[in-house]
């Protein structure tokens, strides 16, 4: 059964699907879709036209679909579409979309936004996403499958995370971070591959030892990128992983790569 504290502010205009419940003094606006399962704790406030998919839970001051923190925001008809079973922890906020964005942010399922964690207009993140406490991303990121970022980190606008990746706690995104690679740093360098991460995720001690020669291959100190690359593509051309790198390396983007720390002379 749907559970609506006495307290709690609901317009008549929100669809609120089964078994959602709706803590004290949380405020839900008309536009909003709680999809079935839903459980929105105490003082939430969920604007916009949000849609939330089933069984997520929002706990206290979170707030999810105001409006975009974007001075050419002018109240376009943006919207916030989240996935299932996420979960957003205390003074999370999350942002929609903007006209200069494509009109949306996106988060899919099974993802963690620790507390005071902020996702802003236009982002794009994926499933099974980790943001730990006070980590945030600029407008338009775009964060891929079982990425990680570290606490207290933020990721500049426009900068895409593969999947994989791990961004050490208090760092400064400023660039793209590879998929399976691990960056840290005030002004985050590549510090070599999530290791730890992919383990945890089944990959393989052969899948693994391929990435890492293959790693070796694309950020050693002879030749261009474009050169490694061809090499990597000409040794590693049947192993998937590695071969998402290469494309991530080679697509489009308005950031550089992260490329890891030069070494000192001397």
């Amino acid at each position: 059964m749907t559970e609506i504290h006495p307290t709690a502010i609901v317009d008549p205009g929100a669809q609120i699907g089964e078994g959602v419940s709706v803590g004290p003094y949380s405020i839900i606006h008309q536009d909003v879709e709680l999809s079935d399962g839903c459980q929105i704790l105490s003082h939430v406030v969920v604007d916009g036209r949000t849609h939330i998919g089933p069984n997520c839970r929002v706990y206290p001051f979170a707030s999810i679909g105001s409006h975009p923190q974007d001075m050419k925001y002018q109240g376009e008809p943006s919207k916030l579409v989240i996935g299932a079973n996420n979960i957003f922890r205390e003074h999370v906020t999350v942002n929609p979309g903007t006209e200069g964005g494509g009109m949306i942010t996106a988060i899919g399922n099974n993802c963690l936004f620790m507390m005071s964690s902020h996702v802003a207009h236009d982002c794009q993140v994926g499933n099974h996403v980790i943001m730990a406490n006070n980590a945030t991303l600029a407008g338009h990121v775009s964060v891929e499958d079982y990425a990680i970022i570290g606490g207290l980190s933020a990721v500049h606008q426009f900068c895409r995370i593969g999947r994989h990746a791990m961004v050490g706690g208090m760092s400064g995104v400023e660039n793209d971070v590879i998929p399976y690679g691990s960056v840290m740093g005030d002004r985050a360098r590549l510090s070599g591959l999530n290791i730890v991460g992919l383990k945890r995720r089944g990959f393989s001690r052969s899948d693994i030892s391929a990435l890492r020669k293959a790693y070796r291959l694309m950020f050693a100190e002879e030749g261009t990128m474009s050169e490694r690359l061809e090499d990597v593509v000409e040794s590693f051309s049947e192993h998937e992983a590695i071969m998402e790198i290469v494309d991530f390396i080679r697509s489009d983007s308005s950031r550089a790569i992260c490329q890891p720390k030069a070494e000192q002379g001397g």
